[in-house]
């Protein structure tokens, strides 16, 4: 029997919205694996050392590629380094942005708050909106009508995914979204999730960076040359793709409005260098599960509580592999999602651990 399909209204002011408040989804219990207590008091324990380590490499990498592209400017030679400098830019900046948002990259809370402004502004994300946003992505992660930052509709917009592959659309209304505030405007959404006192710093935020990016602008205009903005806001496009291309595997194709993050996000074993980019969130069913343990801790802590989880991707290949094909199932029956199998030594999921979703979509 095929699954009735359903029409999924994604506004957080919206009939999902609505009805995911009246079926108890807002204030469900989430499942978490059981971890002795002193076990995750040493996990979660917070220190400095990691993160300014992996600061300076990001910001001195930063610097170097960028003073080389500068001195080859002109010059095809040029394009490598510029390319490396958009990654950091476009992609590392969106984790750094993430777990500093979190609180737990630093132990010092203003080093984090320093790291979260300055990749705040390199992703054009307002630091106020997503700092709000981010939470209730945390308390009601994949709730349609609740998670402001469902990356992935149903059915999915293929053409939307393969253009924000070079941050065209994503960007396009980042920009919109910082005159919009810029001119004193908060959306009813925003008001959603955005406490009334914290509203007017998203509007006093944006008009610095609009400040900023005038004056970048300005100075290219000036000069003659784009080379400004081949160091201030265009590699927010150029360097994207990495930032989506792991982005897209956190919850891509996997079960909505469901209170158990092993159904609803996705471990995946990367490469070092992925890893150091993307700040170790391809450990992100840990990360949903236990949001207080630093990056530099998930690795231990996925070795602690695997025996409960899914079995992770092992690559991003074999991610995007499964992954693709339900979006393409998806297209004709919205309904359809990835399954999650959990493995023989893990607790069951009970049936107050998530909605009429778990009903898998036939075959």
């Amino acid at each position: 029997m095929n699954a009735i399909p359903t029409i999924r209204d994604y506004s957080l002011i919206g009939r999902d919205a609505q009805a995911a408040v009246a079926n108890g989804l807002t204030a469900a219990e989430w499942y978490h694996t059981d971890v002795p207590r002193k076990q995750m008091k040493d996990l979660m324990k917070r220190s400095d050392g990691p993160a300014i380590r992996d600061t300076i490499i990001w910001l001195g990498c930063m610097a170097l590629f960028a003073g080389l592209g500068i001195a080859l400017w002109g010059n095809w030679w040029s394009v490598p380094f510029f390319l490396a400098y958009g990654v950091l830019y476009g992609s590392a900046a969106d984790s750094r942005w993430h777990e500093c948002g979190h609180g737990t990259a630093f132990k010092t809370r203003w080093m984090n708050d320093a790291v979260y402004q300055i990749a705040s502004f390199m992703m054009m994300r307002n630091p106020v909106t997503w700092r709000w946003s981010h939470a209730r992505h945390h308390t009601d992660t994949i709730i349609v009508g609740r998670d402001p930052e469902i990356a992935v509709m149903r059915p999915p917009d293929l053409l939307r995914l393969v253009l924000n592959f070079f941050g065209l659309l994503d960007a396009w209304h980042a920009v919109g979204d910082m005159l919009r505030n810029a001119c004193g405007n908060v959306s009813a959404e925003e008001k959603t999730f955005i406490p009334k006192q914290e509203q007017h710093r998203v509007v006093r935020i944006a008009r610095i960076w609009v400040a900023i990016y005038a004056a970048t602008i300005a100075l290219a205009v000036a000069m003659g040359s784009i080379l400004p903005l081949m160091l201030i806001g265009l590699p927010r496009l150029y360097g994207a793709w990495h930032h989506v291309l792991t982005g897209l595997l956190q919850h891509g194709g996997l079960a909505d409005n469901v209170t158990d993050h092993r159904l609803n996000s996705r471990t995946v074993y990367m490469n070092p260098v992925s890893r150091f980019i993307y700040w170790n969130m391809n450990y992100h069913v840990e990360h949903h599960m236990f949001p207080m343990v630093p990056y530099h801790a998930l690795p231990k802590l996925h070795e602690a509580i695997k025996h409960d989880l899914p079995a992770p991707n092992p690559s991003i290949f074999h991610g995007y592999r499964e992954m693709i094909p339900a979006f393409i199932r998806q297209l004709r029956n919205e309904d359809y999602f990835l399954k999650r199998e959990l493995p023989p030594t893990a607790k069951p999921y009970r049936e107050e651990f998530h909605s009429d979703a778990i009903a898998q979509a036939a075959e």
